[in-house]
């Protein structure tokens, strides 16, 4: 204030001067002239400028320290706002993979000085220069921003970073980055700048789980980070913008474009020469050689997720216990990627998945994909596909629970229902077929006709009923598999089939435990009771072994083990599947294309029944044969009827309609073969006859498992 009384004191003695010297021009003889209107705003703004900047800088002072007071310790904080160590074994306790937060940190002294350089070329060039806050970085950010009509460029310095990373949640909101502003300066003040880049580098995240360069080090290229190259350093630097899309597990060539971008401006800098820049650019780094153990990447993926679904709380250390077969699903991913190199290209298919099962619905392997280095998307779990044939059996399941038979008749020829006209395979009839014959040969007509004369909400109960989740479309083709469905749910669905009807919920978390040993997580019952009848499992399981044995499965047998299953392929063979069992495992293996395009004639028969066979005969090594549940029933019978008090299930519930030489419904099957060959190529097979007379029989009465799962 005395400064402004004085420049006040300075310019009434020059005024008064003025005027005496002025004499008769001057004003008001000898009194105070007036200021001009500039002098007296610039008096002003200089006034209360001083004063806000005064008042500012005590109140920024007072907020920082009590921030400073308030706030955790920095080199402290951060464990609790991330993922916690996250342990997962394998069946037998043998370690899979450790994700999350590592305790590890690596001093500055022992990271190479190109990696320190790469991090500050790409996130703070001027991080030894600003106060926590940059201003220059932030109007740079604005203005390149604005130009390019886009965000392009951000703000924030290394120390924004690391307080976002200890204390603060995403949030997006004004008090969040008022916050962080405080906060920044909050550690400038606390720590110094060594202190500040150290904790950053050991604690931002990498992506795939890692947080720190130690880590990140480690599971990018195998090795310590004192030993990583220039390139390396630039990839690692240039994975804190985005992690998951600049991964190079992820889109190598994606993470090698942006370390080259970062090198270059390492380059323009000064950081590196030209010369380290030209033998960077020479020599590009790989991937590290993945252990065993590393086919895991799915297994990895659908765990952390199921983790976070059971809603435990991620600040704690946990241990995992999967379902996993250790070895199993080492081989299964290397039977899966070296048939696909094989084979792929050569039929137009891009990707495969598997999936196995044991007879309790515990997941043993998990193939989510041909190579997990290039896409971690998993097919096994999250991708929906139509199943085509491999949905037969539930339609089968469904005409034996409705009173029929595996040598129960059904006619194999021309159908038309409304508009749509289905077909087989390749075409071709035959006429009066057996229930076995049918589902061995996958002949479609006899599917279409199993399900309308079952009804289809009967068949897509019976789907639901043995494991099928997803939405099912009450239309006329849901015999033929157009309703989209997972690998993982169908073939869960099959395991019915292999333990003797018993439902069973596929799961590949056993129990979760904390670093104490408390139980978090137990996975409970996975058995919620029988789901299908003894003698129908029989029959089924009849019928399907004949897939195997005679029909389009043949490239699946695993003699000496009794082995069943089915085959699919889907419109213009843009999905093939094969689903089969023993009384071991139960398998499932789906080819395709993640775009959808067909492929070159790809069956369920072909290359995934190949698959499915390899996949099988390494799981059963030191097996002991067992028989399916009905198969020792099976020989006995020679494969004839199911008999109840000597007559036939059919003729049990239609009274021998058609006499003992015609067991049939009119919907299935013709009483006169040669007949139906004179009628209307898209009829039925029912004379009006045989209509009027299905109309006029009594009302069937509901079977125990309608009236229990209606």
């Amino acid at each position: 204030m005395g400064f402004f009384k004085r420049l006040r004191g300075n310019k009434s003695e020059q005024t008064l001067a003025k005027a005496q010297a002025g004499g008769a021009g001057s004003s008001g003889g000898g009194g105070r002239p007036k200021r001009r209107w500039y002098w007296r705003l610039t008096f002003f703004l200089l006034r209360w400028g001083a004063i806000a900047s005064v008042t500012g800088a005590a109140l920024l002072a007072a907020l920082v320290a009590g921030y400073s007071y308030f706030a955790d310790d920095p080199l402290k904080a951060g464990f609790g706002n991330s993922t916690a160590k996250l342990t997962i074994l394998a069946d037998d306790g043998r370690v899979i993979a450790e994700k999350g937060m590592r305790r590890n940190h690596v001093p500055l002294e022992k990271m190479p000085q190109h990696l320190i350089d790469a991090v500050l070329a790409t996130e703070d060039r001027r991080f030894y220069s600003h106060f926590g806050v940059d201003p220059r970085g932030i109007l740079r950010a604005m203005i390149a921003n604005r130009r390019a009509g886009a965000w392009v460029q951000g703000g924030s310095t290394i120390t924004q970073q690391l307080t976002k990373v200890l204390f603060l949640t995403p949030d997006r909101t004004l008090r969040r980055k008022l916050e962080e502003l405080l906060l920044a300066l909050s550690l400038e003040y606390r720590l110094d700048k060594k202190q500040i880049l150290e904790l950053y580098l050991n604690r931002i995240y990498f992506g795939r789980g890692n947080y720190g360069v130690a880590a990140a080090a480690q599971s990018y290229f195998g090795k310590p980070v004192s030993d990583l190259t220039i390139y390396e350093s630039a990839i690692l630097a240039g994975l804190i913008k985005a992690p998951n899309y600049y991964a190079p597990t992820r889109h190598m060539e994606r993470a090698l474009k942006r370390g080259r971008v970062v090198l270059k401006g390492m380059l323009s800098v000064g950081f590196i020469t030209q010369a380290q820049y030209n033998e960077a650019l020479a020599n590009p780094p790989t991937l590290r050689a993945y252990l065993p153990s590393e086919s895991y990447g799915y297994v990895i993926d659908l765990v952390v997720q199921r983790v976070g679904e059971y809603g435990l709380n991620s600040q704690i250390d946990m241990v995992v216990e999967t379902t996993i077969n250790y070895e199993m699903q080492g081989v299964a991913q290397k039977i899966v990627s070296d048939n696909m190199d094989q084979h792929g290209k050569k039929y137009s298919a891009g990707e495969a998945a598997a999936i196995i099962l044991d007879t309790n619905g515990a997941v043993k392997a998990l193939v989510g994909g041909r190579d997990y280095k290039k896409s971690q998307y998993n097919h096994a779990v999250t991708a929906k596909r139509q199943p085509g044939s491999t949905f037969k059996p539930f339609v089968w399941l469904t005409a034996l629970e409705l009173g029929m038979t595996p040598n129960s008749t059904v006619y194999d020829g021309p159908l038309q229902i409304g508009d749509w006209s289905p077909s087989n395979y390749n075409n071709r009839y035959h006429g009066d077929v057996t229930l076995r014959q049918g589902l061995a040969f996958s002949l479609n007509t006899v599917a279409v006709r199993l399900s309308e004369w079952a009804g289809r909400d009967n068949v897509i109960k019976t789907a639901h009923r043995l494991g099928i989740v997803s939405k099912l479309q009450q239309n006329a083709s849901i015999a033929l598999g157009t309703s989209e469905v997972s690998l993982w749910e169908i073939t869960s669905a099959y395991v019915p089939f292999a333990n003797g009807g018993y439902s069973a919920r596929p799961h590949i978390i056993k129990s979760v435990r904390n670093s104490h040993g408390q139980t978090l997580y137990s996975v409970g019952r996975t058995d919620w009771g029988r789901v299908i009848r003894s003698k129908h499992v029989a029959q089924m399981n009849d019928m399907l072994m004949t897939t195997i044995e005679t029909g389009t499965g043949q490239k699946g047998s695993l003699t000496p083990h009794q082995a069943a299953g089915k085959t699919g392929t889907t419109q213009s063979y843009r999905d093939a599947w094969f689903i089969g069992f023993t009384g071991h495992y139960v398998t499932g293996v789906w080819i395709g294309n993640d775009d959808n395009s067909p492929m070159k004639r790809v069956t369920g028969g072909g290359l995934p029944t190949m698959i499915w066979h390899d996949l099988m005969l390494y799981a059963h090594v030191n097996k002991q044969p067992v028989m399916l549940p009905g198969g020792d029933r099976r020989e006995r019978d020679s494969g004839g009827d199911i008999v109840a008090g000597g007559r036939s299930l059919f003729d049990s519930v239609f009274g021998g309609l058609f006499g003992d030489s015609e067991r049939r419904d009119s919907d299935l099957g013709t009483p006169d073969s040669s007949r139906s060959r004179s009628r209307d190529p898209y009829s039925t097979g029912s004379t009006s006859d045989e209509r009027r007379s299905r109309r006029e029989r009594p009302a069937r009465q509901k079977t125990w498992l309608e009236e229990l799962f209606e």
